[in-house]
């Protein structure tokens, strides 16, 4: 297992470059000038040629693409990301300051999508074809259908308006002192909205692997032995349907980040994906690259995770 482990870790260096390597000059290629996305067209119009020749050179935006991604990387890779197009904070520092409540929702939404989508999908495969499997079915694809921010601004309609249940923004109340049921509470919807997709998706995906397994040999035996019908469903059924599960969550897991942009934006959740947003509007690309950054060490680390997870859930596999 180690020696896998340190393969693993040798190959994810490479892919690691490529991406940030392959973002870069997606970057490079978007049009526009990004000196304007700087300075400011009103700006730019006051300034001589000269000037802009000379500003453009201090960014190094006259440098080909692959030089400039060698200067980013020798700095990044002395924790130097760039400053911002706007504000005194740096790329990291702004980083650091958003990936914690990015991570809170990203955690309580999938364990939310865990305690529905699983049990739905084990539920919809045992009552195969009945009135509740239609039910759950009609549900999951409701989840997978309405888009989410159709589906925040509804929440935000009923629960934060209507209702007046919920805050509507932000992580806590303005002018409050912290407490974690403020937070609990301004967690709530936003949380719900990432979770609810991925609940449909792994309702899904749990009900097929589930029927697969059901009538499967080892079952028969394990029902044939006696043992309780819970037994045989958690132990013996639902362990072997495990494998395409991970597969999908471990996918899931960066795909976390990406709802995030416009979930946190819808709520002013202050995290990445509001971040993000931000930056893509403002043309900030080293604000982008720090985000890919983070963004590339999340899938490597999740498929890592779910490689180890297959030797977990299945004990014939091994790893040398």
């Amino acid at each position: 297992m180690t020696q896998y482990l340190i393969r693993r870790l040798l190959i994810s260096i490479p892919l690691f470059f490529g991406i940030t390597l392959i973002v870069y000059g997606i970057y490079a290629l978007a049009p526009g000038d990004p000196l304007t996305a700087i300075l400011g067209r009103d700006k730019m119009a006051l300034m001589s040629p000269a000037q802009i020749e000379k500003m453009r050179h201090d960014f190094g935006f006259d440098q080909p693409v692959i030089v400039r991604y060698a200067i980013w990387l020798g700095s990044a890779l002395h924790g130097d990301l760039g400053y911002p197009t706007t504000g005194s904070k740096s790329v990291l520092e702004n980083l650091q300051e958003r990936l914690g409540p990015t991570l809170l929702l990203m955690a309580v939404s999938l364990v939310l999508a865990l305690l529905f989508g699983i049990p739905m999908g084990i539920i919809m495969a045992l009552k195969q074809y009945s009135a509740i499997d239609y039910i759950l079915t009609v549900i999951a694809f409701a989840n997978l259908s309405i888009p989410s921010f159709f589906l925040g601004l509804g929440m935000i309609y009923i629960f934060s308006l209507k209702l007046n249940w919920l805050p509507t923004f932000g992580m806590s109340t303005v002018g409050d002192p912290f407490s974690w049921g403020d937070l609990a509470r301004h967690l709530v919807m936003p949380s719900m909205i990432l979770g609810i997709f991925n609940a449909g998706v792994w309702a899904r995906y749990t009900r097929s692997s589930m029927l697969e397994v059901m009538h499967a040999d080892y079952v028969t035996v394990a029902r044939a032995k006696g043992l309780q019908e819970r037994v045989v469903i958690f132990r013996h059924a639902f362990r072997n349907a495990l494998l395409p599960l991970i597969t999908i969550v471990s996918q899931s897991l960066p795909g976390l980040l990406g709802g995030a942009v416009i979930t946190e934006t819808i709520f002013q959740w202050p995290g990445m994906g509001m971040l993000s947003w931000r930056a893509t509007i403002n043309r900030d690309y080293a604000v982008l690259m720090g985000v890919t950054l983070i963004s590339a060490l999340m899938i490597l680390t999740s498929n890592l995770i779910a490689d180890l997870a297959y030797a977990w859930a299945d004990p014939r596999i091994k790893y040398d």
